[in-house]
């Protein structure tokens, strides 16, 4: 199969939402490619299940050898990428490879990847629906929601970038609009 879809977002745009209900109502076809950061875990989050965490040392070591597929400095100080291994292993498991990526990661998928990826970008209503979806999250002190609030605008400049631009206003019609673009890019 060796396809990819990327899913791209501003944070709180409704991202991990979305792509999680892709895998649970298509999990024969779809897996997810655990991306590699190097900020803390927040609550409930595991090492190997929503991203795999490594000191800012261990992630130099791995860009040394050369080990990503992507990567990008998010945020000042936080790493976020992606390892070719993680690909290779979901590929040889027959599966498309679904992104949860930020939106550089994304452009960078894309550029690696080709025609067999798909880029969706996903946004909120407004910014203003936006900030108050950040807010609402409280997993952020003041200044990092401040640092997401500057960035998530300068993220959504990048949308016309994107194969599809997918808008997260009524979530139920947001999924099944999700479900439709994937089930569209598999079948191709």
């Amino acid at each position: 199969m060796q396809k990819a879809l990327i899913f791209s977002a501003p944070s709180g745009s409704g991202k991990t939402t979305v792509v999680n209900h892709l895998l649970k109502t298509m999990p024969e076809t779809l897996a997810f490619s655990i991306s590699v950061t190097t900020r803390k875990p927040r609550p409930n989050e595991e090492h190997g299940r929503e991203y795999y965490f490594l000191s800012e040392e261990e992630f130099k070591s791995k860009l040394a050898e050369d080990a990503f597929v992507e990567h990008e400095m998010v945020y000042q100080g936080l790493y976020y990428g992606t390892l070719k291994t993680e690909v290779e292993r979901l590929w040889a498991e027959g599966k498309c490879v679904l992104f949860d990526v930020d939106v550089k990661g994304g452009l960078n998928l894309k550029k690696q990847f080709g025609t067999k990826a798909k880029a969706i970008f996903l946004k909120p209503p407004s910014i203003e629906i936006l900030m108050d979806r950040l807010t609402k999250r409280s997993t952020e002190v003041e200044h990092m929601l401040k640092e997401r609030i500057a960035k998530a605008k300068e993220e959504l400049s990048f949308e016309d970038q994107y194969d599809v631009v997918l808008v997260n206003d009524v979530l139920g019609e947001t999924l099944k609009n999700a479900e439709a673009l994937v089930k569209n890019f598999l079948d191709q």
